[in-house]
């Protein structure tokens, strides 16, 4: 058993697809198959079940994967000891974002990392269902951190540090009766028919939190999984929508009102508070809280 073979494991049972998981690792898909088969060799079980279209974990899989994450997390921990002689940092970090969410340059702070820790790989995977996908990945350790957005308070699970937000604002059609309000009520719109995210992201939940406190209920008549993209239905008379400021900025023959009663979008640096952070991921939260 090398730890080749736990690498691979433990990125098929994130991604539960072997060519995801390749992806992920950056290598040939038919050696990530030959690892894993390798492993389950070695150990006398099967640890996935491929019977169907779908892969699954078995329940062996399943007793072994947290098993497996722990042992991969100590082998960093062996090498962020081993580093601390040498002040060069080595690894990886496995990061998590919201798709279209700009008000992090996340493009820009991994190049400024990649300049200063050149000996640290770095993974992106973009959210699948929102926010809530990425507290669930950092629960299960599939991430070391993520970009993400949160309605209320921080989960108990999470250590997580604001780092941006933009008003949450009222998109309508520039000829719409309310175009030319200074502010609305969410009491004004509960008629309108809504575009929004659907449930998981953190633009819907904030929203939806602010009409059930406010007491008004709303139709949502159109879901879109890109935040960037919302504004243009307005822009085509097909809706309202309460999106960030950021999300509606570009968008044509629109008006972007503010609303009363509805928190912020803000976008957190998080990480899981059951696994110790790595030299490699403290170093990218210290670069990243540090504003340059």
């Amino acid at each position: 058993m090398d730890l080749r073979q736990l690498e691979f494991f433990s990125a098929v049972a994130g991604e539960l697809n072997f060519t995801r998981a390749a992806e992920r690792l950056t290598i040939a898909q038919s050696a990530v198959s030959a690892g894993v088969r390798s492993l389950e060799s070695e150990l006398g079980v099967e640890l996935f079940d491929r019977s169907r279209r779908q892969i699954r974990l078995t329940s062996t899989g399943e007793l072994l994967l947290p098993k497996v994450r722990g042992a991969l997390d100590a082998v960093n921990e062996v090498r962020d000891v081993a580093q601390q002689s040498t002040q060069a940092i080595t690894g990886s970090i496995v990061i998590g974002l919201m798709t279209s969410v700009t008000l992090v340059n996340v493009p820009r702070l991994l190049g400024l990392f990649r300049t200063g820790h050149p000996g640290v790989g770095v993974r992106l995977r973009a959210a699948r269902r929102g926010s809530a996908d990425l507290v669930d990945e950092l629960a299960s350790g599939e991430l070391d951190l993520a970009f993400l957005a949160l309605s209320g308070a921080v989960p108990a699970t999470l250590s997580a540090v604001p780092i941006a937000s933009s008003p949450m604002v009222l998109v309508v059609p520039a000829g719409h009766p309310l175009a030319g309000a200074a502010g609305v009520d969410l009491a004004d719109v509960g008629d309108e028919e809504f575009i929004d995210l659907p449930p998981g992201y953190a633009s819907r939940q904030i929203v939806d939190d602010a009409f059930v406190a406010a007491g008004v209920e709303r139709r949502v008549m159109i879901e879109v999984s890109d935040i960037g993209t919302a504004a243009e239905y307005v822009t085509n008379g097909l809706g309202v929508a309460l999106l960030p400021e950021f999300a509606a900025h570009d968008a044509l023959n629109v008006r972007r009102i503010p609303v009363a009663h509805v928190p912020d979008f803000t976008v957190y640096l998080a990480a899981s508070r059951k696994r110790r952070a790595s030299a490699a991921v403290r170093a990218f939260v210290n670069l990243a809280l540090s504003g340059e």
